[in-house]
């Protein structure tokens, strides 16, 4: 019976947060116990569990292969089928090997163009390499979406412009301090938002970081994480005097900054330019301050409107992407057609063939003329080589596929990459270890499926 690819999942499109909690595949008791067997249709399987997505991506035999995956899934844990099929999606063959391509490169994600989901589907296939439930056809097919993922991002500008409030933030201030190197910030409030902002001016080359907080050990706290000063609250008027750039993100119910305090500020400053940047809701800074010479005030909502026009930007980068993804999946998909005895034959024969004229062109501009008959008696003998190399390892492949298909599939896919009549481009490294081997030490009863960590990168926010 054939082998087709399956996949299985609910996302955060198909399925509320409470849905996706309860289908969850992170709980260590359940993927202990085993999620899908590797003892009847199902023949490899890999489980990525995120925080935005489920998905089951299976090498399976059987017309309701995917019943049987949902069937799995459910019954781990202790759900009802009925249920689950309500939320989920089904792919198969071509559109089983497209999906995960453009989840892997992102323009499947919340947030178009975020590398984190790369990440989390890398930890997925370590475990199931881990536990001998991905074996030839899923280790080509997740190594080839890493490398999908990796060609998106050098051919693409998906993941090129800001898509986040802290990071439009920092481009915004990018504009107007040229050399960030020579400028120093100031953080107001120790939140999440002041935390992502801190990350991406340390990547922008702000030459310091302080933050204030109402609550000084928080401000400490986060200071540290990025070799900051920590600034006391009731110091905060008298500081401002010392930074280029302020992004405000508190809880206050009114604004702590307002125009007359500034004044005084810009008078110490000798007016030299203050950019503030306001993602606080209620606004912390008074919008009357953006009426001060050589000051700059962005708030959240100014930001929301860069935010969506970079991504405007990236939709029309994710169909440049999905032009990849569609070439991607198509050479993938005639690689499993290739995975059948006949095509490899006739593969190494042509190979040899090839090689064999070619040479024979070679050796013929440096022999010159020769007696009639001679030539078509040399290319019959290069002819007579060429089979007689391939015999053995054509009846070696022949035997071995007889015995046992996904042994014999293993040795053909083998023997494609040792004469690479796929024409691929493979790392030294990749053929190091049992990465790509598909062996496992001694039978596998049951499968360990294979588990994100379940963090919340990009995708989860």
């Amino acid at each position: 019976m054939k082998k087709e690819l399956y996949l299985v999942g609910l996302n955060y499109k198909t399925a509320p947060v409470e849905v996706r909690e309860r289908f969850a595949l992170t709980d260590p008791a359940v993927l202990e116990r085993g999620v899908v067997p590797l003892d009847g249709n199902v023949r490899e399987c890999v489980i990525l569990s995120t925080c935005n997505r489920v998905e089951l991506i299976a090498v399976c035999r059987g017309e309701e292969a995917d019943t049987e995956l949902m069937q799995h899934w459910a019954d781990a844990l202790g759900e009802r089928r009925s249920v689950l099929e309500q939320y989920v999606y089904v792919h198969k063959g071509p559109d089983a090997v497209r999906h995960p391509f453009t989840v892997a490169s992102s323009p499947d994600s919340l947030v178009l163009g975020e590398p984190q989901i790369l990440g989390q589907l890398k930890d997925a296939y370590r475990s199931a390499l881990e536990n001998c439930t991905s074996k030839v056809i899923l280790n080509r097919l997740l190594h080839k979406a890493f490398s999908v993922a990796k060609r998106v991002r050098t051919e693409t500008a998906i993941a090129s412009s800001a898509v986040s409030i802290s990071y439009a933030a920092v481009e915004l201030a990018k504009r107007i301090f040229e050399n960030m190197a020579e400028s120093h910030a100031l953080l107001i409030g120790a939140g999440e938002m002041a935390e992502l902002a801190a990350t991406h001016l340390v990547n922008a080359g702000i030459a310091s970081v302080s933050v204030a907080n109402r609550t000084y050990e928080r401000a400490v706290q986060l200071a540290c994480q990025y070799s900051g000063e920590a600034v006391h609250f009731d110091q905060l008027l008298e500081h401002l005097s010392k930074v280029d750039i302020v992004i405000s993100s508190t809880g206050a119910h009114e604004p702590i900054i307002r125009a007359k305090d500034m004044r005084e500020v810009l008078r110490r400053r000798k007016n030299k330019p203050m950019f503030f940047i306001d993602i606080a809701v209620p606004r912390d800074i008074d919008p009357d301050v953006n009426g001060l010479d050589n000051i700059y005030l962005y708030d959240i909502d100014d930001l929301k409107e860069i935010v969506e026009e970079n991504l405007a930007g990236r939709r029309e980068e994710a169909q440049r992407a999905l032009v990849i993804v569609d070439e991607e999946t198509e050479t993938f998909c005639s690689w499993i057609k290739s995975l059948d005895l006949q095509p490899t034959i006739v593969d190494l024969i042509k190979r040899g063939e090839r090689i064999a004229q070619q040479e024979m062109q070679r050796a013929m501009k440096k022999i010159g003329p020769l007696p009639e008959g001679a030539e078509a008696a040399i290319a019959a003998m290069l002819s007579s080589v060429v089979k007689k190399l391939n015999h053995e390892p054509i009846m070696f492949l022949k035997r071995r596929f007889a015995e046992e298909e996904e042994v014999g599939a293993l040795n053909i896919n083998t023997v494609r990459r040792i004469f690479n009549l796929d024409g691929d481009t493979v790392p030294l490294s990749a053929h190091l270890g049992r990465t790509l081997s598909g062996n496992c030490p001694g039978p596998v009863e049951r499968s360990r499926p294979a588990r994100a960590s379940g963090r919340c990168g990009g995708e989860s926010k």
